[in-house]
């Protein structure tokens, strides 16, 4: 067994086998389920409520920089939704941009500027994955063309200069760098992960990168001169258990959440390592 594990538990249980994980500031956790539910999840993990439900199957979750609401990658309907924090009330967001619209929306994530960059992974075992970008207004666009071989989990770098995205059938790691106006910049390969299918990512705050996969069940830790080292294994699968998105949260930010695509449960590693605060926090 892996050492880590043992400080690796079970959080919270009885949800639709979970693909992404996200805190809000006041503690509460959310999940989305394969069959279109939105879960709130007590700070505690004891209690599991559906809140919404799209009627689709829903992949990456990411709240706005006041957190008031919530973006939502939903495979099943092929869209973003947004649900609004205080009324819960979900509206469709967007389907695509004017020249492309999505096949599989994937992952989600805020600048502190409220611009929002969403992964389109394109089709399975083609390689036509690009990267969309929303302005505060909610006008979209093609940011990056690509073609990326299945764009996934995606995080801002800690300085904002880069865009760092999960590229399953790599499988490893890309990043995009983004220019003074905005646009995208140079694209490099930043570290291959071999034999596994790398899903979701996250900074800790001294710049680190952890990667979970989808397969085999761990998770990577990718330092920034790109040395990529297991942070932790559970090759039974039962604590881990395709671990798709993770998420730093915790009263003291140091716990390392995952969602896992092949169970029910969300599972806490009390890890000891502060994470990157993400605009909702800031």
């Amino acid at each position: 067994m892996h050492p880590l594990l043992e400080k690796a538990t079970v959080f919270a249980e009885g949800l639709d086998h979970p693909e992404c994980i996200a805190e809000h500031p006041n503690g509460t956790l959310w999940a989305g389920g394969e069959a279109g539910q939105i879960y709130r999840i007590s700070s505690d993990g004891a209690t599991v409520e559906e809140v919404a439900n799209t009627g689709g199957f829903i992949l990456g979750i990411a709240f706005n920089p006041a957190a008031k609401w919530m973006i939502i990658c939903d495979l099943g309907q092929k869209c973003l939704w947004k649900l609004d924090m205080a009324s819960l009330e979900l509206k469709k967001f967007s389907d695509g941009t004017d020249n492309r619209k999505f096949n599989i929306p994937n992952y989600a994530v805020f600048d502190t500027r409220g611009n929002l960059y969403v992964t389109e992974s394109g089709e399975f075992r083609e390689v036509t994955g690009c990267i969309m970008k929303y302005t505060p207004d909610g006008t979209g666009h093609i940011w990056h063309q690509g073609p990326f071989n299945f764009a996934n989990g995606c995080a801002l770098s800690p300085d904002g200069d880069y865009l760092y995205i999960v590229v399953s059938f790599l499988p490893g790691i890309e990043r995009v760098a983004i220019n003074v106006d905005g646009s995208a910049g140079s694209r490099e390969v930043f570290c291959t992960l071999p034999e596994s299918v790398p899903d979701g990512c996250a900074f800790d705050a001294a710049g680190n990168l952890f990667v979970s996969c989808y397969a085999p069940n761990k998770i990577y830790k990718v330092t920034p001169d790109r040395a990529a080292s297991v942070f932790i294994d559970d090759w039974e699968a039962h604590t881990l258990s395709n671990p798709t998105n993770i998420a730093f949260g915790g009263p003291k930010m140091d716990q390392i959440f995952t969602a896992n695509l092949g169970r029910w449960h969300i599972t806490k590693i009390d890890a000891g390592i502060k994470g990157l605060p993400l605009p909702s926090h800031q």
